[in-house]
C-alpha cells in the first residue's frame, strides 16, 4: 500500500441507475488492478429523473414514456443486460415493478458515511432494485438495509419519519448538476480528474495511476 494520502474517488449516482450498478463493479476491478494505492471511494446523490413521485411510478409506464414504447425499451435493456453479465450483475429487470423516486434512498447513503458503510449500503440498495426487483420507496426496507449493513437502524427508522438532510440532498444534486455532471456514473478522481458514465476498469486503473503520478506536481493540468 501507498504511504501518501488517499486518491479520493467521489462518485455520483443514482441508485435506480443500471450503469451506475456496472460502474460500482468496474470501480472495484480497477482499484485491484492499483494494489499500491489506497483509494477512498465517496458515494454522491443524482436523480435520473426528479419528477417521480415520492410512491414512485409503474415500471411499465415508466419505461413506455421514457423510450417512447416498451419495445424500444427492451432493445435498450437488453444491451444493458448483456454489459451486467460481463460484471457478474444478474440484471432481473422484469422483477422490477416500480420506478422509484430515491431521494429516501440518498438520505440512506449520506446516513451510512458516518458507519464508514456506504460501499456496502450502496451495494445492498443496487442489489434489491436491481437483482430482488424490491420497492426501493419503502422505509422498511431502507431500514432493513441499514441493519443489515450495521447502522442503528432504530435510529434510521425515526430519521425516515422526518424530513432530515433532504434539502441538503437536494442540495447536494443541484451542485453536482451546477458544476456540469448531466449523467451518471461520474468518477471524480483525485478532485482533479473526471469520467462520466461506466468506463472499463482499465480506464479508471489508468486515470488511478495517472492522479497518483501527478498529485505531487501542482502545475499538472486537471483533464475533464
Amino acid at each position: 500500500m501507498s504511504t501518501s494520502p488517499a486518491i479520493t474517488v467521489d462518485v455520483v449516482s443514482d441508485v435506480m441507475c443500471p450503469w451506475c450498478y456496472i460502474g460500482k463493479r468496474r470501480l472495484e476491478a480497477a482499484i485491484k488492478q492499483v494494489p499500491d494505492l489506497t483509494v477512498d471511494v465517496r458515494w454522491h446523490p443524482f436523480q435520473l429523473d426528479a419528477t417521480l413521485p415520492k410512491t414512485g411510478k409503474d415500471r411499465q409506464q415508466y419505461l413506455s414514456d421514457k423510450f417512447g414504447g416498451l419495445e424500444r425499451a427492451k432493445q435498450i435493456y437488453a444491451q444493458i443486460e448483456a454489459a451486467g453479465r460481463e460484471e457478474g450483475i444478474p440484471f432481473a429487470f422484469d422483477k422490477i415493478k416500480l420506478s422509484p423516486n430515491t431521494l429516501d434512498c440518498h438520505r440512506l447513503i449520506l446516513w451510512s458515511r458516518v458507519d464508514d458503510v456506504q460501499n456496502d449500503v450502496v451495494e445492498r440498495l443496487f442489489k434489491a432494485y436491481f437483482i430482488d426487483g424490491e420497492d426501493l420507496t419503502q422505509t422498511d426496507l431502507l431500514v432493513r438495509i441499514s441493519d443489515e449493513a450495521g447502522m442503528e437502524s432504530d435510529l434510521v427508522e425515526q430519521l425516515y419519519e422526518t424530513v432530515t438532510d433532504l434539502d441538503k440532498i437536494q442540495a447536494q444534486i443541484a451542485k453536482a448538476q451546477e458544476t456540469g455532471v448531466t449523467g451518471v456514473p461520474c468518477f471524480i478522481i483525485d478532485g482533479r480528474f473526471v469520467l462520466a458514465g461506466a468506463e472499463k476498469a482499465e480506464t479508471i486503473a489508468a486515470a488511478l495511476q495517472h492522479a497518483e503520478e501527478t498529485r505531487a506536481n501542482p502545475d499538472a493540468e486537471p483533464v475533464n
